[in-house]
């Protein structure tokens, strides 16, 4: 792919282009499979006699690995061409399931999901959004990225509830390699992903040493990094715990049957179902969220989806917890899960422009899966140590409040490149 400069009449490209359909397929799948790994968790632990916090290691270093490799494929993409960073993003994807379905030991999957959260980050948001970016006018772009993080979502809805229907059917083992197919099949629609990298004549005399040496003594992108770790803390901790958590809880609190009458068969069922709930209410949210970033300042809008989670969060924890209330929980933290992603990276693209905005939003997005590491490491070794997950619901409370706070000093302008400043 070469590089162009984009002439002035080209500000009115369609909004859906072939790029974004594609990127949403590939996000999809990817998402449905990464979302769904909550439901393996008790079926794994039971197996094998594992310790809760044996498989949430495994979890938190795929979210770990995927926080590493999304500067790394960003940086491939910027190199050697998106549609072969998909690529090599999608082998590590199905070579990580199917080498962990043979996987028998806490070790073994915990290294093994190295290779997964790699797999993650090669089809992921990073190298996604940053084609979709650069394919979208400046007018659409928000809700093109917007469009592209609702296809999560929807991978979302899909994941959990597909991998229990097969878990009634097969093994996890099993379903762990229908996934791998899954994964190498979603690359048939890789020729859609042709676009012109478009940069402004300034953005290409900058090298990528140049921004990165910006970039490092930048207070703004400091802030936007550290405000991005509470995102991934909690929405890790969800995906990873709440099926868990909403089939332990929900097995002594449903006394009425409100499960039978939500047409709910059993507590793990229910599980699953947030996580959907969760997703489909999100796409919603994040496509509003990507609506609102054309029109109003993005770290405001961040700022208050950030406040909105914590005391959604808070209130979850501190009300009893019913069927009743765990479908209310999933369906307003659901319309805020995602909503910061087309606004963050949105935010990168806005202020230090589109040439390297893959490598610095996964540098970003970095701080994200180190939330993810501690939301889902935490979980499990706090409930093994205290026998609940109280105590990692109000640190995610907390990080929620310090990501509010700390995006609101970030200046939001558009900044010059090092090699035209004066």
């Amino acid at each position: 792919m070469r590089l162009i400069l984009p002439p002035m009449e080209q500000t009115r490209a369609p909004l859906i282009t072939p790029v974004l359909v594609a990127g949403c397929l590939i996000i999809m799948v990817g998402f449905s499979i990464r979302a769904s790994f909550g439901v393996f968790q008790i079926p794994i632990a039971e197996d094998f006699g594992w310790l809760r916090a044996d498989f949430s290691m495994a979890i938190a270093i795929q979210n770990l690995a995927w926080g590493i490799g999304q500067p790394i494929f960003g940086a491939l993409g910027e190199k050697f061409g998106d549609r072969r960073a998909i690529i090599i993003g999608a082998i590590c994807y199905a070579a990580g399931l199917i080498l962990s379905s043979y996987a028998i030991t806490p070790g073994q999957h915990q290294f093994l999901e190295i290779l997964v959260g790699f797999g993650v980050a090669g089809t992921g948001f990073g190298v996604i959004l940053a084609v979709v970016g650069r394919a979208a006018s400046d007018e659409n772009r928000s809700m093109a990225l917007a469009i592209a993080t609702a296809a999560g979502s929807a991978g979302q809805v899909i994941g959990p509830p597909l991998a229990q229907w097969l878990l009634t059917y097969f093994v996890w083992q099993n379903v762990f390699l229908i996934f791998a197919l899954m994964i190498i099949a979603v690359l048939l629609v890789l020729p859609m992903m042709r676009t012109e990298r478009m940069a402004t004549r300034t953005e290409l005399e900058e090298s990528l040493g140049q921004i990165l040496r910006r970039v490092s003594r930048d207070p703004t992108y400091a802030m936007i990094f550290m405000g991005f770790f509470s995102c991934g803390y909690q929405l890790s901790f969800v995906t990873a715990h709440f099926p868990a958590f909403i089939t332990e809880y929900c097995g002594a609190i449903d006394p009425s049957g409100t499960l039978a009458s939500m047409g709910v068969g059993s507590t793990a069922a229910l599980g699953a179902l947030a996580i959907s709930i969760i997703g489909a209410a999100n796409i919603a949210g994040t496509l509003f969220a990507g609506y609102l970033g054309k029109r109003y300042s993005k770290k405001y809008l961040l700022a208050g989806i950030y406040t909105g989670r914590t005391i959604i969060a808070a209130a979850f924890i501190l009300t009893p917890i019913t069927p009743t209330t765990v479908i209310l929980f999933s369906v307003m933290m659901g319309s805020l899960w995602l909503a910061t992603v087309p606004l963050t990276s949105g935010l990168v693209a806005h202020i230090y422009g589109l040439r390297y905005m893959g490598t610095l939003y996964g540098i970003v997005f970095f701080s994200h899966q180190l939330g993810s590491f501690m939301g889902v490491w935490l979980g499990g070794w706090m409930y093994d140590l205290y026998g609940n997950y109280n105590a990692v619901w109000w640190v995610g409370v907390g990080v929620g409040a310090f990501s509010a706070i700390i995006h609101l000093p970030i200046k939001e302008e558009r900044q010059m490149p090092v090699a035209t400043a004066v």
